[in-house]
């Protein structure tokens, strides 16, 4: 487990991860990625119990699961820094038969990736199973996703939102990453989804709400009140308020670097806001 400043120096060398991934194939989803940086290094180095010697199966271990994978260049930079695989093939980024591919995938076999994803709304359906299968086998584990929020639109997220609340699914700790920016713009201007905390509470799930996503210490905290909640008959849901594109200044308030790769000078600006701390690749 990380101390608070091995965490930040962790959070600054994932940043830069994604952006060399994104830049160097001309071709990726740097903004929400970025947004996600410190949710995803308090998960992989300071909440979960996961083990490095990949299976998946995932026995007596905590299992995530990305819904939304088009922010696959923060998960795979966490996963190499990790212990997954090599960080050397974090170069290999969406290139031709690379493991790396735009959206997880499980056909090539990548360590650490358990759904193949990218049509958006599945992912809690498919978390949902996991945390039931570990259920009937008596594994006391828990099971994480992450949605993004423009995900919300799609209708089988609140069929699965339903079903988990309505079959006492405890051991579920879900994540939306509330940037409230989708590809098309704002969530507001593209399909308004309301009083979200209400509606979830609805639901029948319990939540939680982080308005400092990008503050890892909130994080941690939020992370670590939620597994206390684990366990009490309900599914745990956290609103994370976090910023598209956070850690560089050109690419934050703005939905148009949700999927848009830096040009040659854009990256050396991007790179100089956050400077080398554990080595790039």
């Amino acid at each position: 487990m990380l101390n608070i400043a091995e965490l930040k120096d962790t959070v600054v060398q994932v940043r830069r991860d994604i952006l060399r991934m994104v830049h160097a194939n001309s071709s990726g989803h740097p903004g929400g990625s970025l947004g996600c940086a410190e949710y995803f290094t308090a998960l992989y180095f300071n909440i979960m119990n996961h083990n490095t010697n990949f299976s998946m199966n995932a026995k007596n271990e905590d299992v995530f699961l990305l819904s939304n994978g088009h922010i696959s260049p923060v998960f795979y930079s966490v996963l190499a820094r990790s212990g997954y695989f090599n960080i050397e093939e974090l170069s290999t980024f969406r290139k031709i038969n690379s493991r790396l591919q735009g959206h997880p995938t499980t056909h090539e076999g990548l360590e650490g990736i358990r759904m193949a994803s990218g049509s958006l709304g599945q992912g809690l359906s498919n978390a949902i199973g996991v945390a039931l299968t570990k259920k009937l086998n008596n594994d006391n584990s828990l099971v994480y996703s992450l949605h993004g929020d423009g995900e919300l639109q799609e209708g089988q997220v609140w069929e699965a939102l339903m079903y988990a609340a309505g079959n006492n699914v405890d051991n579920i700790i879900s994540t939306i990453d509330y940037n409230q920016k989708q590809i098309d713009g704002s969530l507001d201007d593209v399909l308004p989804i309301g009083d979200l905390k209400a509606k979830l509470e609805s639901f029948g799930w319990l939540v939680l709400e982080e308005k400092e996503g990008n503050n890892i210490e909130a994080i941690i905290n939020t992370l670590q009140a939620a597994k206390k909640l684990s366990g009490s008959g309900k599914p745990i849901v956290i609103i994370m308020h976090t910023e598209m594109g956070n850690g560089v200044d050109f690419m934050m308030g703005t939905h148009k670097w949700h999927g848009s790769a830096p040009n040659d000078e854009q990256l050396s600006d991007a790179l100089s806001q956050n400077p080398v701390t554990l080595g790039d690749y």
